[in-house]
């Protein structure tokens, strides 16, 4: 079945925390009912604050799978969906979660000895991305290594990474170590900035504050020539669309001119930057403009928010507007060579 998902989930529950030991077992997080004792939420108490657990979840998946308490139902339910493997991303780390080095480093830890347990029961169809430490770059490149030993594909990244841009030097390290171990710097609709996330707190929903945000990530990568800089490596864009790229290029073309540059057409592919589409992007005119060979797809499969479509993979293949060659690049060739599969 050559088709990818390049961005699923999982949704953390008790068990992704079992793999604290020792002192870091203090930092583990609980999980509570509502202030307010209606009971109608859940919530995650991370490190004295407390993150809504029940608010984005899949109904239409099963239980066991978006919980990935059972790894076979969830590999049936793929198989339902016409999906051969499935790139996993998480869902409490795509908001800031504490402000202290020891307590994130737990947190990251914990999460990619689950992730990799999960992918040891079915390494073939379920790949994932690891969550990073970025408080501690030493610990952050320990952590890249043991990803990459154990199944990962991706280095989970969020738009914004504490108040710094994604072509801040200190994350060069990080994308030195990504090349060398040929794994995928994945950035996702999310913002790792609690500076950003309480100035947008009253926005209803996260357009603003998990999306455009990676925009002004991408926008600065490129700007910046970080794909220069580390030439091997490759990075993604998940759940934030694509329409926004004709945008992006323009105001990068104009800019590149105002220094006596040129930013080319096919500048994804030369910098090695693929962006997930949606169903409902304009993908004849983005291929247009843009080239082909950098565009993938993925359901948000786990979640219910304005990016999940849970038969994405069907339904792109069966777009009548894609050539069957095009629709194959998006669900399969792309996707693996964003991922090096």
């Amino acid at each position: 079945m050559q088709t990818i998902d390049a961005d699923a989930h999982v949704l953390e529950t008790e068990q992704t925390w079992e793999y604290m030991d020792g002192a870091d077992k203090k930092y583990r997080p609980q999980i509570v009912g509502s202030p307010d004792g209606t009971g109608k939420d859940e919530y995650w108490l991370v490190d004295g604050t407390l993150r809504l657990k029940s608010g984005n979840v899949g109904r239409n998946t099963p239980q066991a799978s978006r919980e990935m308490r059972d790894v076979p139902t969830r590999v049936k339910h793929m198989d339902e969906l016409g999906v051969g493997i499935q790139v996993l991303y998480p869902t409490l780390f795509l908001i800031p979660l504490t402000p202290r080095p020891e307590v994130e480093l737990a947190l990251c830890r914990s999460y990619n000895r689950w992730l990799a347990d999960i992918w040891r029961q079915e390494k073939e169809r379920l790949r994932w991305a690891a969550v990073m430490p970025l408080m501690s770059m030493e610990q952050t490149l320990q952590e890249a290594r043991f990803a990459k030993e154990n199944g990962a594909c991706a280095i989970f990244m969020r738009g914004t990474e504490g108040d710094l841009l994604l072509s801040d030097p200190y994350f060069f390290p990080l994308y030195e170590e990504a090349q060398r171990l040929d794994i995928t710097i994945g950035v996702h609709a999310a913002n790792g900035s609690a500076t950003l996330f309480n100035y947008y707190k009253y926005e209803p929903v996260g357009f603003s504050k998990f999306k455009l945000n990676c925009v002004g990530g991408f926008h600065a990568l490129v700007m910046d020539r970080i794909p220069e800089k580390f030439p091997k490596l490759r990075i993604g864009f998940l759940e934030i669309s694509a329409e926004w790229l004709p945008y992006a290029f323009t105001d990068l073309t104009k800019r590149f001119r105002m220094k006596g540059k040129e930013l080319n057409r096919d500048f994804l592919k030369q910098d090695r930057i693929f962006v997930a589409c949606e169903t409902t992007d304009d993908i004849p005119y983005i291929v247009q403009k843009l080239g082909d060979e950098n565009i993938v797809i993925g359901s948000d499969y786990a979640h219910a928010d304005s990016a999940t479509e849970l038969m994405a993979i069907a339904n792109l293949s069966n777009d009548q507007r894609l050539t069957p060659t095009l629709a194959k690049k998006i669900v399969w060739d792309n996707a693996r060579a964003l991922y090096g599969l």
